[in-house]
Parts: structure tokens; C-alpha cells; sequence
């Protein structure tokens, strides 16, 4: 490893981002990068030193420059920030679109490769064979006017995904259901409650006022009483930005020009389908690999699905609509396991679960987690923390974002702020953010999880740990860099077992009044909840990746439309079938404007992974030393320097078995 004599620890200055000078000091940076990669080539650089270390160099510097302003789009977004952000877009996608189709820098990195290979670390010579493989990809290879028309593609697919977002977010934050009478409130959480009614009058209204965020909407759908109240909920959710809405947010045409971009752009550098492309640079190694390992899962959970959804329509006595599966199974399971996840929050007060898995990442790693405030944050909720060697170095460190709030975007991510560089005389350290929208603190008393959104946290983190634990030096493959795809999830679904276990669940949980621990028993019956609906919600994710995969196939392309598509795929292997009205696609971001394009199986297959490796701590100890050094060096450390099978063989011993996860599910016979 390079030891750097400067480490540059500098992060971004939040409050100083002005969005209107970000575009004239993107173009400048840009400017300076084509300058800077013209007079490379003229000098004829053909070595490692020469070339490839200032091409790191200038993407790194990029990276740091573009990284929060990203950020604050989708975390803190307002009208100047999103037309600075769209403005930008066209001029990134211009840059790397070059860079990808410059062939002077393609022929200059295989003379790399021929000349240095030999003596170059295994690291570096699959960097530089990523990067071949990815010139090829952005169609190094074509003639002129085929460069132009698959550049001008990857402008317009950069620009329509980004409205695709905006539209999604524009639609949930326009929504709100204002109450007057408090019946209807029958059901829903205390906390719940206290929020809209505070909302309210923060309005100067009357009652409560609900907005369409993940607190306010899974609540709604889980505890409701009013039927009528969870339909309301459920239909505006499931319409959001659709042609069952404003029209000014219908994402119906971007969609179909998504998918058409990126068809297009396949077709271009010799790829059936856009499916095919994204295989090439992942793991599996065909859509009839992926739809064969889709189909066994889905063989596997579909008769416990079916058992499941039978046992609770039973239960309900009644046939159920989709607004009522969550409201009942959240009864049934109360039911069975005497266990309700609202009634267990008092026991996952944020800061115990904060403190309990930052020590579970100390027994594991020999870390040690704390928190600063000298840092420029962009949120009153926002805080910063820094992840030190036992020695008191800093590895890494991260933002973290917590809770829900209007004109943020939904869901839960990691991201990278600054990734990690050791090149030349300085290098810098790695800086993630870790985002959640979990429900804010109120009454004085800290934000209250449920296990789910603590399992959430527990994900998230393990991305984290990904991005900020790696020992590479060159940025493209450090930490969740250059990592496969399919693969990038098996840390964080890793981390997620953690949360389930017996020896971490007393280090997470404290009730929030009297700081004891997680009754045994409410332990032992929380556990046992674990597989509880496991068929319905493997067939739900199977559902989700076989349309993601088909739709990228071309079958929404060859006439069938996407509605279409995704009611074969139902019709094949859903259990719960949605009202005519659900068009949940329309704000499917993961695979629309987020990075899971044809790549949604992902989480399935790297739960197969991550099972398997969980089972190997399971076989040793939860916290045996040996195997946890293990993990850290082959998976955690190695981030996108080695083959993601090769690197999970030197963790296993092996290759994945799906035992584990079927054990796992309780779908093991």
C-alpha cells in the first residue's frame, strides 16, 4: 500500500454551495480535465505512473466536486438546486461519454496492460481491464456518426431519468390527507398522531395533516383501523406520478422513453438488449442464468406464498385487498408471536440502536465509532462520524441523515462523498453518506424504530462499512467501486443477520423509559417473526426482478408495453394480485433513474451470498476473530480489486450454496 505524505482530509463546505455558480465551476473543472487528458495523450504516457494515475486522479477530483451537490438534490432539494442539477447533467454525461469513446486513451491503457501487466498487482491489472471492458461498453469501437448518436442517447436517458425523480418526488410531496374527525385516526400510533397533528398546525389547520412519507404511509397501511383510510393511502402511493394522478407528474412516456434510451444504446455496441449489456458487468453470466435463478426462488417460495396469503384471508375472514394484506398480517402476527413491531419501539430508542451497532462493528473489525461536531453540516438533523483504528486513526467516516422530511427523496441509501485515493504524494480517506427517512424525534423523546427500520439501518450501515473499511488505493475500485453489481448488496445483507441475533439484540435494544433490555421472551418471539410471510415477500422481490429484467429484454419494446409485461410476470408468479388501478412501476426509481436497471435480482442473488457467509460466523462463533478478519480482507477490504466470486471463494473456501438462505427464510424442506 502507497503511503501517501499528505492525506487530504478536507469535506464539503454544504452551506457554501451556491447553485448558481455550481454549472460555470463544473465547466471550468471540465475544461481543465480535457486540457489536462489532451496534453497526457500528446506526451505519449504509456505507463502506470504516467497515464492511469493521473486519469484516477482527475475522476477523483471530479468525483469530490460533484458528490454533494447530488447529494443536496436528493436530500435537501429546492427549485434553484434541481435546475442547476439538470443543467449539469448533459455536460457529465458529455465528459465520460468522451472519455469512454476516446480511442487514443483506449489504445494507450492496453499498452499499459501489454508493457506493465506482468509486474502490475492483481488490483491494477483488473482496473485496467475493467476500464477496457467498460471502453467497449461506451462503444470505443464505433464509427463517428454511431459515437455521436450513442452520446446523444446517454444525454437524453441522463436527462429523462432525472425528471423521472423529480416527478416521483413533486407527486409524493403534493399529496396531503388533512382530518378533522378523530375516528378515523383509530389505530395508528400515538407518535403518528402527534405528528400530523403538529403538521397541522404548523399549517394554522384544524386536526391532523398527513403527508405521503414512509412514516406516515406505513403506518397508515399497518395500523389503520378505517379501511377507507387505508385505501386512500394505499392509492395515492401506488399512483404517484402516473396517469392516475396530475398530469404534470405522469412519468407514463418517460418510462417508455427510458427503456427505449437504453435499447437503443445497447443495440449500438452489439448487444441484443439492454439486459445483456448490464450482464456485462456483473456476476451472472446470462438473462437465462438470472430468469433460471429467478424461477428455482420463485418454485421454492410460491406454495408457502400461497399457504400464507390463504391462512390470512382465513384469518381475516374475508378476501383481502391489497390495502388490508399489511393491517391483517400485522394482526395475525401480533396473533401468533404476541408481538407487535409498534409495540416494541419504546425498546429501539435511535440512540441505543446507534451505539449498539457501532459496537458491533468494533468486536468485529476493531473499530471504534465517534462522532464529531466541528463539520459543516447541511441539516439540523444531520450528523458526522469517524470511524478510528484502534491505534486512533481515522479509516473513514460518514453523514448520517436519519429522518423523513419534505423535499427529500424516499427510501434508505449509502453513497459515496469521497472515496478513498492513494496516488502519488497524497491520498485521501473515504467519506460516505448513510441515509434512512425514518420518523423524527418529538415530545422530547429520541426517534423510536421498529426492528424493521433498525434491520434498514443495519443494511445501510453494511454498505457503509463497504465504502469506508476498503484498502484500496485507486479510486474506480475502491470500496463499493468497480464492485459487480449483483454482488454490491452482500455486505449490507450481510450485516443485516446482526440485527436478528441473540447476542447483538440486547447491545440494540433499551426501553426508551427505563433503559432494560429487550425482554427474553420478547426476544425469542421476535425471532421466531423472522420468516413470518417469508413466501409472499421472496415472491414480491421475484416479482419485482423478473419485470425489471424483462422489461430491459425488450418485451416492453416489442409491442407488449410495460403494463403488459408486468401482468404476465404476475400472472406467472405473483400470489397477491394488485387492483387495475396500482401503477407502483411508475415510481419504481431503483430500476428507472436508480443504478438497478436490469439488475433488481441483484438483491435476491446476493442474499444468497450473504446467507452463506453469515453461516460461516454462525459455524465459528457470531464474533470469532479469525472469521471476521476473513470477511474484512476478502470482501470488505478488497472493494472492486478482484472478481466478486473469487473474492467471496477466498472468504468461503467455496462457491455460494442457497441452503443457506433457505434456511434462512424457513423455506428449507
Amino acid at each position: 500500500m502507497t503511503q501517501p505524505t499528505q492525506l487530504d482530509s478536507s469535506l464539503p463546505a454544504f452551506t457554501g454551495i451556491n447553485p448558481a455558480d455550481i454549472e460555470p465551476q463544473l465547466r471550468r473543472l471540465l475544461d481543465e480535465h480535457r486540457s489536462a487528458l489532451n496534453a497526457l495523450l500528446d506526451s505519449s504516457a504509456s505507463g502506470w505512473n504516467e497515464l492511469v494515475v493521473p486519469l484516477e486522479e482527475m475522476q477523483h477530483r471530479l468525483g469530490r466536486f460533484w458528490s454533494p451537490i447530488g447529494h443536496l438534490n436528493a436530500v435537501m432539494n429546492n427549485d434553484e438546486l434541481r435546475v442547476a442539477y439538470s443543467a449539469c447533467l448533459p455536460l457529465l454525461t458529455a465528459w465520460y461519454t468522451d472519455l469512454g469513446q476516446n480511442e487514443r486513451l483506449y489504445h494507450a491503457y492496453q499498452t499499459v496492460l501489454g508493457k506493465e501487466g506482468g509486474h502490475l498487482a492483481a488490483g491494477q491489472r483488473l482496473l485496467l481491464e475493467k476500464a477496457l471492458r467498460d471502453f467497449r461498453l461506451a462503444g470505443v469501437a464505433l464509427p463517428d456518426d454511431q459515437k455521436q448518436r450513442f452520446k446523444d442517447l446517454t444525454e437524453r436517458l441522463s436527462t429523462a431519468c432525472s425528471r423521472f425523480d423529480d416527478n416521483v418526488l413533486d407527486a409524493t410531496n403534493a399529496w396531503n390527507r388533512h382530518i378533522t374527525d378523530a375516528t378515523e385516526l383509530a389505530g395508528l400510533p400515538a407518535a403518528i398522531i402527534e405528528r400530523a397533528r403538529a403538521a397541522a398546525d404548523a399549517k394554522q389547520l384544524q386536526g391532523w395533516l398527513f403527508s405521503l412519507d414512509a412514516p406516515n404511509y406505513l403506518a397508515a397501511m399497518t395500523h389503520a383501523v378505517s379501511e377507507t383510510f387505508r385505501r386512500e393511502f394505499y392509492t395515492a402511493w401506488v399512483t404517484r406520478a402516473s396517469d392516475q394522478g396530475p398530469a404534470q407528474w405522469d412519468n407514463s412516456a418517460l418510462m417508455e422513453e427510458i427503456l427505449a434510451l437504453r435499447h437503443a444504446r445497447a443495440g449500438l455496441v452489439g448487444f441484443d438488449s439492454f439486459s445483456e449489456y448490464s450482464l456485462a458487468t456483473k456476476m451472472a453470466d446470462s438473462v437465462q442464468q438470472v430468469e433460471a435463478f429467478l424461477k428455482q426462488v420463485a418454485d421454492l417460495s410460491r406454495p408457502a406464498a400461497q399457504r400464507e396469503l390463504d391462512e390470512l384471508q382465513q384469518f381475516a375472514g374475508r378476501t383481502l385487498n391489497a390495502w388490508d394484506i399489511a393491517f391483517y398480517s400485522e394482526k395475525l402476527k401480533q396473533q401468533r408471536f404476541t408481538l407487535s413491531e409498534e409495540a416494541l419501539r419504546p425498546y429501539f430508542p435511535l440512540p441505543r440502536v446507534l451505539a449498539g451497532l457501532f459496537t458491533v462493528a468494533s468486536m468485529l473489525y476493531g473499530t471504534r465509532i465517534v462522532e464529531r461536531s466541528d463539520v459543516d453540516l447541511y441539516h439540523p438533523d444531520v450528523r458526522f462520524f469517524d470511524i478510528l483504528e484502534p491505534d486512533g486513526s481515522r479509516r473513514g467516516s460518514f453523514y448520517l441523515d436519519l429522518y423523513a422530511r419534505a423535499r427529500k427523496r424516499g427510501g434508505a441509501w449509502m453513497d459515496e462523498c469521497i472515496g478513498r485515493a492513494r496516488l502519488k504524494s497524497w491520498g485521501t480517506q473515504p467519506v460516505a453518506y448513510l441515509v434512512c427517512n425514518f420518523m423524527p424525534p418529538s415530545a422530547g423523546k429520541p426517534s423510536l424504530l421498529t426492528h424493521s427500520e433498525v434491520v434498514t439501518l443495519f443494511h445501510e450501515f453494511g454498505h457503509g462499512l463497504h465504502q469506508m473499511l476498503t484498502r484500496v488505493d485507486f479510486p474506480s475500485i475502491a470500496g463499493i467501486n468497480g464492485v459487480a453489481w449483483d454482488a454490491v448488496e452482500l455486505p449490507s445483507q450481510f450485516m443485516e443477520n446482526f440485527s436478528w441475533a441473540s447476542e447483538v439484540l440486547p447491545l440494540i435494544s433499551g426501553h426508551v423509559g427505563t433503559g432494560e433490555p429487550l425482554p427474553s421472551a420478547e426476544l425469542y418471539r421476535l425471532q421466531a417473526s423472522r420468516t413470518f410471510q417469508a413466501g409472499l415477500q421472496t415472491v414480491r422481490q421475484i416479482e419485482f426482478a423478473l419485470f425489471d429484467l424483462r422489461i430491459h429484454g425488450g418485451s416492453a419494446l416489442d409491442g407488449s408495453g410495460i403494463a403488459a409485461t408486468l401482468a404476465a410476470v404476475r400472472k406467472e408468479v405473483a400470489i397477491i394480485k394488485p387492483p387495475a388501478f396500482n401503477r407502483f412501476a411508475h415510481s419504481f426509481q431503483h430500476i428507472f433513474s436508480g443504478g438497478y436497471a436490469a439488475g433488481y435480482y441483484s438483491y435476491k442473488w446476493a442474499e444468497v451470498l450473504a446467507a452463506d457467509a453469515f453461516s460461516a460466523f454462525r459455524e465459528s462463533g457470531l464474533f470469532d476473530a479469525g472469521t471476521a478478519h476473513r470477511f474484512l480482507s476478502a470482501i470488505l477490504e478488497k472493494g472492486g480489486s478482484q472478481d466478486a466470486m473469487e473474492a467471496f471463494i477466498e472468504f468461503r473456501g467455496r462457491e455460494p450454496m442457497i441452503e443457506p438462505l433457505l434456511r434462512q427464510l424457513g423455506l428449507a424442506a
